[in-house]
Order: C-alpha cells, then sequence, then structure tokens
C-alpha cells in the first residue's frame, strides 16, 4: 500500500478554456469548410475525396482534442499521471527535462527524459510519448506547466545527489 505522502498531488496541468475553446472550434472550423466545399462544388474525384478525407481527419482529431483536454495532469512524488489514472512516467525513472526555447517540446510546456522506454502515446493538446521522451504542454497556461517543470527538476536534482553521495 502507498503511503499518503507518495500520492499527494505536488502540481496540477489542466488545459486553459480558451485554448480548448479556440483549438478545437479551428479544427472544427476547418473540417466543416473543407467537406463544404468538397460538396458544394466539386472538383475532380480525386480531389473531392481527399478534401472528404481531410475534413474527417480534421473532425475526428477535434474530437479527440476535446477528450484530451478535459483530463488534468497531476504529478505526484512517485509518478505522473493522468485525472483518469494513466500513468505517463514515474519519476524514478526521469533523467531530465528540457524547457528551452530550442527544445523539441509542446508549446508552452516542457520535455521529460526517461530511462524506461514506453508506447507511442498521443493526447493532443495536453501530453505526448515516444519512446523515453514525454512532451507535456499545448493548452496548457505556461505558469502551470514551469512550476510543475521547476518540481521535476528538482526531484531529478535531488535524486542525482543522493545517488552520487552513496
Amino acid at each position: 500500500m502507498q503511503n499518503t505522502a507518495d500520492t499527494e498531488i505536488l502540481a496540477t496541468v489542466a488545459a486553459s478554456t480558451g485554448r480548448r475553446v479556440l483549438g478545437i472550434g479551428m479544427l472544427a472550423f476547418l473540417a466543416v469548410m473543407v467537406i463544404y466545399v468538397a460538396l458544394a462544388s466539386p472538383p475532380t474525384l480525386g480531389w473531392q475525396i481527399f478534401l472528404l478525407a481531410l475534413g474527417t481527419g480534421s473532425l475526428m482529431i477535434a474530437d479527440a482534442m476535446r477528450r484530451s483536454t478535459s483530463y488534468v495532469l497531476e504529478l505526484t512524488k512517485t509518478e505522473l499521471r493522468e485525472s483518469g489514472g494513466t500513468v505517463i512516467a514515474r519519476t524514478a525513472d526521469m533523467t531530465g527535462i528540457d524547457r528551452g526555447a530550442f527544445a523539441f517540446k509542446p508549446s508552452n510546456g516542457f520535455l521529460i527524459h526517461t530511462t524506461a522506454s514506453g508506447s507511442r502515446h498521443w493526447r493532443p493538446g495536453l501530453w505526448w510519448r515516444m519512446g523515453r521522451r514525454v512532451g507535456v504542454g499545448g493548452m496548457t497556461p505556461k505558469n502551470q506547466t514551469k512550476m510543475m517543470a521547476e518540481i521535476i527538476a528538482m526531484m531529478i536534482e535531488e535524486r542525482k545527489n543522493a545517488e552520487s553521495a552513496s
């Protein structure tokens, strides 16, 4: 059984309402416009199929973004997880964090390097994982992601200092 100190939430990151409305609305508007063009003034059959597929794909991504940004990311002493229970990364596996302007990271977010390789996963607007890298951010407020990144960086540094002392 886990200690309650291990399950205490140290930081949370949630998608902001304005960014959610704007992002999902733009994707849905794009989908409707592309499908409308494909049906109202049909180009050649190949282009019409392409436009219908693009519109359908945009609607599917908008829905995936709507569902994924309803979750909240929670950082505890042992793991980074979604409010739905999905464990994104264990803090013991985190080896580094990139927050710089030129890091391959989501908007307003950060990139975590881990020792354990996980399966590819993507929650549009919130987080993604490819191998040993986890990107957090997108439709999230910068102050929340910055605070979470700083806490993770301190946890990694404390663990490295404890390992080097022993």
